[in-house]
């Protein structure tokens, strides 16, 4: 079953949705609802828990409005639910000073996660942009990030994209920074 009805953008608001998308097996259980749904025995195979704990994390992320079920059907007598994402993708609320930033914690460990033999990109540069550059190069990598995820293909495997650009804290001159 197809998402093309879905809303584009979800914003995480509350803190019942913040708790939800802030553990790593709910957030591994949302990417493997990006391009289809599922049910929770397919939901636990593809992430790899028991039914009982796919089923728990799916309620939570179904009462903070993350998922929802976009289907069921009778099977030997059971309902069978298939839950879906209830938006394209997620936005959540800029984690502010010294707060810890989930999206990018949840990468690392899915990078850290991912075969070692299979192909990767990871790179990081250091630039020195004008608030202007700053603004256009954001701008462009969300809109090549836009351009592939209209490309997706959920019968291929996935790939994940992640990007930051930010700028790093200024380094404390006086306790250990640079000298």
């Amino acid at each position: 079953m197809p998402t093309d009805d879905l809303p584009e953008t979800f914003h995480v608001t509350t803190d019942e949705q913040l708790r939800a998308v802030s553990n790593l097996t709910r957030h591994r259980i949302m990417a493997a609802l990006r391009f289809e749904p599922a049910t929770i025995t397919q939901i636990a195979e593809r992430v790899g828990l028991a039914k009982g704990s796919s089923s728990y994390h799916v309620r939570l992320l179904e009462r903070a409005g993350l998922v929802k079920v976009v289907r069921t059907r009778k099977v030997r007598g059971v309902t069978e639910r298939y839950y879906a994402m209830a938006a394209r993708s997620v936005v959540l609320p800029d984690p502010g000073e010294g707060g810890p930033d989930v999206l990018m914690r949840h990468a690392v460990a899915d990078l850290e996660a991912s075969s070692a033999d299979g192909e990767r990109h990871v790179r990081m540069a250091h630039l020195r942009l004008t608030d202007e550059q700053f603004a256009e190069l954001g701008a462009r990598l969300q809109a090549l990030a836009d351009e592939y995820r209209k490309l997706s293909d959920p019968s291929l495997p996935d790939a994940s994209l992640v990007f930051a650009l930010f700028h790093p804290a200024p380094r404390d001159q006086t306790s250990g920074g640079a000298k």
